[in-house]
């Protein structure tokens, strides 16, 4: 039993918590101790009624004695369709107590990302990516929090919050260690499903062993407790019943009491079979008696301050209830004194407002709505719709109230659902967006305006769930009423979608059947443009006919408009990957630019295109040995989605090509460090999707240039970087770069398999270029020893694509490859032409490389300690080791 046991039955949660409580001062401890210790987190566990509540009072009443700053916020079970609500609880009082003008001073350039999501700034215009309001509000916290030091952040009945606060909660979990923070969860296992369970499982995940499962209270806690209430004299035998009635709940124990006090009932065992009917009383269905008891006007006015949830005053009830204000106080007199409802505790949180009410425990609110008629309960939250938009409040705070008015093809009501939906993807809840738009469908709109809601829903999830995407602009595109223009730009969306969701087959034969149904035109060159360019990152079945085709489009573009452009665009690209003269994929890829730059209406952000064809013309210059308009390209695209604040796949692949760049270059530090940001991001959106490749073959490559074998593999294995790999193709090649990473530890047999496998798929594609897929250079090195007569074959075939491809990295390339398989003055000869090559390159670590096998094959000291700072220069830490081995063994060198 607790040392220095409660007095009174209201401390009864705190009975047997001695535990607990000693955890909490010592996090405290923790956290007062020093400004700069690491932040903690804890989870409190347990069923309804077991005190979990309590402990957070008591965790508040500890950390205020010993100075700290307490924030708090509690989810309700009414309002988990109302995205940020218990965010805004928490963060909205210290943050409205600053003048405007300081509020963006602390929280810098994430105010106007974060600052509409917790309602202290208008949104900006288009619609916000969650996962950069997400970021936002991590960060905005973390500013806050150094402000406030020593900061406790309480969070009760977490199982009800809101996605997007858990959202927030688990990324702010994971990022504690290097922030002096003390958050205390509370939550009820097995409440929540879905994404809210995915989400509350990762921050029980992060607080690891700081996980506290509630038990009941013992015989012996609920005696005392007991007496405590009732006066010593309540026998044994009364006790044990009162434990066995509540089955040692504390909250049923502090009611049942309550009751036991009320009626005057005498604490012996002679009264003791009085108790199971007085417990009935106290909850469920027993307490909704007890509310109408009270009369008609008091059960109306709990249904309605049930209804309404949160911001519960006597004036929003009466609105709603339609009682006059004399009446509306008397009922809420009545419900305080019978223990349903109560005046906040002023001590949790900010001062209360005049007349404002809150429910007495979460389970009286439960059942108090429960117990709402259907049809009244329906009726209510329409008229609370109504009331909170006569007020102005706007569609996003009514909507969780017209979410629950029945279907009755109601076209004001589409309207108003469709604009809650636009607002709430102008502050990050497409979720919240979603639900809107399908309770809009079902009411449902009118038929000349129900594709547009199908569109508009399709939208909304393009950004964090493309299957969803498809299968709404699906059915959007197969009714009436999108018009020539929104119709093409939902099949250009849906194209894309399929793209994202690896459904590239079915995304060509989208947009090749959209063509068909146009003349020919700029609205049919558009979707010519799409079909091209989706048939062009096919990874395996791209055929030299189709090729030619395009070729012949392009051969009539001038870079007139922007689909000529992207017709040129996606030649060069196409030129490029098989090996056509780098010069002639330059010239077609400078063409489609208007001096130097994007043409208008064809940047990163412009959704009349895409990103996916300025990824194309990026690449090409990549891997055209024009660099630095590559970076320039990238970098851009990394800034201008930062700036837009798109935290999703867009600005993953940004980081994914803006490190193909830095490691073409040689810059294989900034690559690294691009390339896991890149991927970070790639698994918010999901793992298998196309650009999660791009992120993982980067770093894999990345990773064995700096010859980090083993973490190479490592990568490998965490991220699954095996077979089956996606249709899409993936820059840098898949294949050879598995390939490689399998020769490299020692794999052999299945390093040449891989290989092999990409030169099935270069044959099917009619050529490639040795640079962009080196599989035939890593191939013919592998099969040196055991087939030196078909590795010189492909060392042969790599120098003539190379030479007709004409850059300096791919000539050089293919001779570092010859001098590999050469012995003597000719490998000496042919490795010094391939360092010639590759210094005029712009690609630093392929021209390291070349340098220390020269410095090898020429036994150079003055070539091997060039070639050593090249390669430190890159961040090669391979390259550097051999070089340093042979300087060091010095045998043979001059």
């Amino acid at each position: 039993m607790t040392e220095g046991r409660p007095s009174a039955a209201g401390s009864a949660p705190l009975w047997e918590r001695d535990a607990e409580i000693a955890t909490v001062a010592q996090a405290l401890d923790a956290l007062c101790a020093d400004q700069t210790s690491a932040g903690g987190l804890l989870v409190l566990r347990g069923e309804a009624g077991l005190g979990k509540t309590a402990l957070l009072a008591e965790t508040r009443r500890i950390a205020e004695r010993r100075g700290c700053a307490v924030w708090s916020a509690r989810g309700a079970e009414t309002l988990r369709s109302v995205p940020f609500h218990v965010v805004r609880q928490l963060l909205q009082p210290a943050l409205l107590s600053l003048l405007p003008e300081e509020a963006r001073e602390y929280l810098g350039d994430w105010y106007d990302i974060a600052g509409p999501a917790l309602g202290i700034a208008d949104p900006q215009e288009g619609n916000a990516d969650p996962q950069y309001v997400c970021d936002g509000l991590v960060a905005a916290v973390r500013r806050l929090a150094r402000r406030e030091w020593p900061l406790v952040l309480l969070l009760d009945d977490a199982h009800w919050a809101d996605q997007e606060t858990l959202r927030w909660l688990a990324a702010f979990a994971e990022r504690l260690d290097d922030l002096s923070v003390l958050v205390v969860v509370a939550r009820r296992p097995g409440e929540a499903g879905g994404d809210s369970a995915r989400l509350l499982d990762a921050v029980a995940e992060a607080a690891g062993r700081s996980v506290t499962n509630l038990s009941a209270l013992t015989p012996d806690a609920t005696a005392g407790i007991t007496r405590a209430t009732l006066g010593r004299h309540a026998d044994d035998a009364f006790c044990r019943e009162v434990w066995a009635v509540t089955a040692g709940n504390p909250y049923d124990t502090v009611e049942l009491l309550a009751k036991v006090q009320d009626s005057e009932l005498q604490p012996v065992e002679a009264q003791a079979g009085e108790l199971r009917a007085l417990n009935r009383a106290a909850r469920g269905g027993g307490l909704v008696d007890r509310l109408k008891g009270l009369g008609l006007e008091a059960t109306r006015f709990a249904w309605a301050a049930a209804i309404l949830g949160t911001g519960i005053t006597v004036d929003m009830v009466a609105r709603l209830a339609t009682m006059d204000d004399e009446l509306a106080r008397h009922c809420a007199d009545l419900l305080c004194t019978a223990r349903i409802l109560t005046k906040p505790d002023p001590a949790v949180g900010t001062e209360p407002i005049d007349d404002e009410l809150e429910f007495v425990h979460p389970l009286i609110a439960t059942a108090v709505y429960n117990s709402i008629p259907p049809g009244v309960c329906t009726a209510m939250h329409g008229v609370a719709a109504q009331i909170i938009t006569q007020l102005g409040r706007g569609a996003a705070e009514a909507a969780r109230h017209l979410l629950k008015v029945h279907p009755d093809d109601d076209e004001e009501l589409v309207e108003q659902l469709r604009e809650a939906a636009r607002e709430h993807l102008a502050v990050g809840a497409p979720d919240a967006a979603r639900r809107c738009l399908e309770r809009a469908l079902e009411e449902p709109p009118r038929p000349e305006v129900h594709a547009h809601v199908l569109y508009e829903l399709g939208c909304a999830t393009l950004l964090t769930n493309p299957a969803v995407t498809i299968d709404q602009l699906q059915s959007a595109l197969g009714m009436r009423g999108l018009e020539r223009d929104d119709r093409v730009d939902a099949v250009v969306r849906l194209s894309q979608a399929l793209l994202h969701n690896d459904q590239l087959e079915e995304a060509v034969r989208t947009v090749e059947a959209e063509a068909a149904r146009h003349e020919a035109g700029p609205v049919r060159m558009r979707l010519q443009a799409f079909q091209f360019m989706w048939e062009g990152i096919h990874g395996e079945t791209v055929s030299p006919a189709r090729s030619r085709r395009l070729a012949e489009l392009a051969s009539t573009c001038a870079g007139r408009d922007n689909a000529e452009r992207a017709l040129l665009i996606l030649r060069g690209f196409d030129a490029m990957t098989h090996g056509e003269s780098a010069d002639v994929v330059a010239e077609l890829c400078d063409r489609a630019l208007v001096n130097g730059r994007l043409a208008p209406g064809l940047g990163w952000t412009d959704t009349e295109w895409g990103m996916e064809l300025l990824m194309m013309l990026g690449s090409a210059y990549a891997y055209t040995d024009r660099l630095d308009r590559a970076e320039s390209l990238f970098a851009e695209a990394r800034r201008v989605y930062t700036s837009a604040g798109w935290r999703g796949g867009h600005l993953s692949l940004a980081n994914a090509f803006l490190g193909l760049a830095y490691r073409r270059q040689g810059r294989l530090r900034d690559a690294e460090s691009t390339l896991r940001e890149g991927l970070v991001l790639a698994e918010r959106v999901g793992r298998g999707l196309p650009l999660y490749w791009s992120s993982t073959c980067g770093l894999v490559d990345t990773l064995l240039a700096r010859g980090r074998v083993e973490e190479a593999w490592s990568v490998a294995e965490r991220y699954g970087f095996a077979p089956p790999y996606p249709s899409t193709i993936v820059l840098p090649d898949i294949r050879s770069v598995r390939g490689r990473l399998l020769l490299a530890v020692g794999r052999t047999g299945e390093g040449i398999n891989e290989l092999e496998a990409a030169e099935k798929t270069a044959a099917s594609r009619g050529g490639h270029n040795p640079v962009l897929a080196p599989w035939s250079i890593d191939l013919a090195k592998a099969l040196a020893g055991q087939d030196p007569a078909r590795a010189a074959q492909l060392a042969a075939d790599a120098r003539r694509q190379a030479e007709r491809f004409g850059t300096d990295t791919a000539i050089g390339e293919a001779l570092r490859c010859a001098a590999a398989l050469e012995t003597g003055q000719r490998a000496v000869q042919l490795a010094a032409r391939a360092v010639t090559y590759l210094e005029a390159s712009p690609c630093q670590y392929e021209h390291a490389a070349a340098r220390v096998e020269y410095g090898i094959a020429a036994r150079s000291t003055a070539e091997l300690n060039r070639a050593l700072d090249l390669a430190r220069a890159c961040g090669a830490e391979g390259l550097v080791a051999q070089a340093r081995e042979v300087l060091e063994t010095g045998r043979g060198l001059h």
